[in-house]
């Protein structure tokens, strides 16, 4: 007899279990090593446990003692250390040491990658192995396919006439070509240096072939940093030129890294950046430079930051750094620090984390525990502007230049306590806060022209150094009677100590802004402030019930009872912090309606007014609110004037205030709108008013705005403000896009900005094209942008990293 056959019977299987030894193990061992293309088969063996077991199941058993062969036919499957093989037929050569499996193979390996084949011939070690018609889908989702594969030394496999995406295939259409794939006559997988080079490849698109690349290389899917080229960048910006950029990243280690970039600029020349990057198990830091010597600096407007016709270095750059680290699980450490030749470089060029208008460099410390929180940072303002701090045409301080005039805080303190018992049946909250302000340049506003010999209108920021220190404490408990009416009663009250060394050019601006506005100006060194308030708010919630809908009237009041405010009605404290105020529904029922800690509501108040609230079962949601404020005793704070007039044409300055409100709906299918607005309590005209309106819906998304704001000429603004924006949004074709969106200013008559791109986007690719426009309101100079960004998943990104894309 040659061999012996154990077949199964009618309606069984034949199944072994066996540990790691003999044929068992010869085949657990091939078996489980074959999908090890990403790494080291050795390694893998060497992990799988020595008492490990695998289960063998087949149709059909048959060892041939003769020809020293076993073979497994009809359903085979083998399980082996969470390694599993499917195929209609596994054959293991003992003469030869090769083990064959054929017929539907698929070997899918514990860590999810799988590869298919008609054909896998493996040698006894299992080192060397010859694949036909090869393909391998790996754990994220990326896809070699090959008419014929090797792998030699256990490290390198190589596919003949292979292909390689990380798109994946069309369920519905298998055979249909890869958004984007990689045909090569040769593509060489190294396991060990963990790279994957391709030799005489087309790079195909939407089965089109684009580019030809000789020789090119790529990390290894499976690794998540690697040194190489990063895909170069390209932009285009009207002053600059265009652009393209090409980066290239080392990894250094698993902690730190550093990537180096050249840029060059058709108008400007060649910009330098690099960056480095470092982690620890508390957190991260980061270091960025970049400088560049500009060719034509009369590309820039004349007179500007940019064109730099106050220097005759043409030098620019910059160095920033950020970091954030956890101390523990409650306290954060960090910074963000950008230091640059001039106020405009980092946002001229889009430096990528740097370019805002606005930046604040900082260094900070931070804690969260439950409801309270600690905040501590000094902070530097920077503006990004282009205006020279030098007028060129009278060599005199430029006094629209507004950098400079931006403050040192050193420090700015925050502290919010909450207690967890209740104090009398309510609730308890403390506030600190703390500021220290150093500028060493006035920042002051004229009534016609930026002109010395003007009147000064408003001190936005004293030159010199300036500190405040608060404290606060609420208490406020709620109670309901029996007919629904909530009651909550309110007691507050505020200390401020504050100290101020400003310079004369200070004192002789504030001395000419009381002239101008008939008041007095009476600026201390030192002052203590307190505030004392007695509240009391009243609310009625109704509701209203039909069938299908549900409604919520609530008829609102509230009284607040306070002395005057210390120092008011004469300039005698700098307003740093509660320069912004807006008077609308929003803050109708707020109990002091500054923004800040440097103004203090006085005086009996009362607001007044209701809130609407409506649901309907068919997905239809509204919501009203409107309401009036009454100043009823005592000096209205509002009325009073400080040093930048923030309550100067508010709709608070009056007994009466103006009234204010605001409703909205939402829809169902994907439309909302709101409107909201304050309006003259006697004429009812329109102060200010604000109107938005949007749609979405299946691929299509649009929104629009209209914005009124009526002339404040004490708070600054002469003249008054109409602004439409209009922005649409569609998909089309499954994974397309276009969309744009402008600005339009209706007082000054200009575009200020618009837009328009479309891009595609699905798993695998990415691609996004951009044009815009900005200009400036007074002289309508226009600045062009056009950009675009390419990604491919696994290869990396091309075109503008950054840029005004309009969305």
């Amino acid at each position: 007899m040659r061999g012996a056959v154990l077949q199964n019977g009618r309606f069984s299987r034949l199944s072994l279990l066996c540990g790691v030894s003999g044929l068992a193990c010869l085949l657990a061992c091939g078996f489980a090593a074959t999908p090890a293309i990403a790494q080291d088969v050795q390694d893998l063996a060497q992990r799988v446990p020595s008492d490990a077991q695998m289960l063998l199941e087949s149709d059909t058993l048959v060892y041939d003692n003769d020809s020293q062969t076993v073979t497994a036919v009809g359903g085979v499957q083998i399980d082996y250390a969470g390694n599993r093989l499917v195929a209609e037929r596994v054959e293991y050569d003992r003469n030869t040491q090769r083990l064959v499996a054929s017929g539907k193979v698929e070997i899918i390996h514990s860590d999810g990658t799988k590869v298919s084949s008609e054909h896998i011939d493996i040698t006894d070690d299992f080192a060397d192995g010859f694949v036909n018609a090869l393909r391998v889908e790996t754990v994220d989702k990326t896809y070699f396919a090959a008419e014929s594969a090797e792998r030699m030394g256990g490290v390198l496999t190589t596919f003949h006439n292979g292909v390689y995406t990380a798109c994946e295939p069309c369920e519905d259409k298998p055979d249909k070509p890869a958004i984007w794939r990689i045909k090569s006559q040769k593509i060489i997988w190294n396991s060990q240096k963990k790279t994957v080079r391709f030799q005489n490849s087309n790079f195909e698109f939407f089965g089109l072939p684009i580019a030809y690349l000789p020789v090119f290389e790529i990390a290894d899917p499976t690794v998540k940093r690697k040194s190489g080229f990063l895909f170069p960048s390209i932009s285009y910006k009207s002053e600059l030129g265009a652009g393209a950029g090409i980066p290239y990243y080392f990894a250094l280690s698993p902690t730190y890294d550093l990537t180096v970039k050249g840029n060059y600029y058709s108008k400007q020349g060649f910009l330098g950046e690099a960056e480095w990057r470092q982690r620890f198990n508390t957190g991260e830091y980061s270091v960025k430079i970049a400088g560049i010597r500009q060719q034509d600096p009369e590309a820039f407007k004349a007179g500007t930051e940019n064109r730099g016709d106050n220097s005759d270095n043409k030098f620019r750059g910059m160095m920033g750094t950020k970091g954030q680290f956890a101390i523990n699980s409650r306290w954060d450490f960090g910074w963000n620090v950008l230091l640059q030749t001039d106020k405009n470089f980092s946002r001229t060029y889009g430096i990528d984390g740097y370019g805002d208008y606005a930046h604040r460099s900082e260094v900070y410390l931070t804690g969260l525990n439950g409801r309270n929180h600690f905040d501590l940072r000094g902070m530097k303002f920077q503006i990004q502007e282009d205006i020279l701090d030098i007028d060129e045409s009278t060599r005199q301080e430029n006094l629209r230049a507004r950098n400079r005039a931006q403050p040192w805080v050193l420090p700015s303190f925050d502290y919010a306590y909450i207690p967890d018992a209740s104090l009398a049946g309510g609730q308890l909250s403390l506030n600190v806060n703390a500021r220290a302000i150093s500028r060493d340049r006035i920042d002051r506003a004229f009534e016609v022209a930026y002109d010395d010999t003007t009147p000064v209108q408003r001190v936005r920021g004293i030159e010199g150094d300036s500190g405040r220190l608060t404290a606060e404490a609420e208490w406020k408990r709620s109670f309901v009677t029996d007919g629904g009416m909530v009651f909550t009663p309110l007691l507050a009250f505020q200390a401020d100590g504050s100290y101020l060394n400003a310079s004369s050019a200070s004192l002789d601006a504030i001395d000419k802004m009381a002239m101008n506005n008939g008041t007095t100006a009476d600026m201390r060194s030192s002052f203590l402030r307190s505030m004392a308030t007695l509240g009391l708010e009243w609310r009625w919630p109704i509701l209203f019930s039909a069938t299908g809908s549900s409604h919520v009237l609530e008829p609102m009041a509230q009284l607040f009872v306070r002395p005057n405010e210390d120092y008011v009605g004469g300039l005698s404290v700098p307003n740093e912090d509660a320069q912004s105020f807006v008077f609308d529904a929003s803050t109708l029922f707020e109990r002091d309606k500054f923004s800040g800690y440097d103004r203090i509501e006085g005086g009996t108040r009362a607001n007044v007014g209701f809130r609407y609230v409506a649901s309907v079962n068919n997905g239809w949601t509204a919501n009203a609110m409107f309401g009036q404020s009454y100043h009823l005793g005592g000096e209205n704070s509002f009325a009073a004037p400080d040093l930048v007039n923030v309550g100067a044409n508010s709709g608070l300055e009056s007994d009466r205030s103006d009234y204010v409100g605001l409703a909205g709906f939402s829809s169902p299918n994907g439309i909302s709108a709101s409107l909201s607005g304050r309006f003259d309590e006697q004429t009812f005209e329109v102060r200010r008013s604000e109107a938005k309106l949007g749609y979405t819906g299946g691929p299509v998304s649009l929104s629009a705005r209209y914005a009124f704001i009526q002339s404040q000429p004490d708070y600054g603004f002469t003249e008054d403000r109409h602004e439409v924006s209009l922005g649409a949004s569609t998909q089309f074709a499954e994974n397309w896009r276009v969309f744009g969106s402008g600005t339009y200013d209706l007082e000054k008559n200009v575009l200020v900005k618009n837009g328009i791109g479309f891009g595609y986007a699905d798993e695998c690719f990415t691609y996004l094209m951009t044009y815009s426009q900005s200009r400036n309101r007074e002289d309508k100079d226009v600045s062009q942008t056009i950009g675009f960004n390419i990604t491919f998943r696994t290869l990396g990104d091309f075109g503008s990293s950054t840029g005004n894309i309009v969305q």
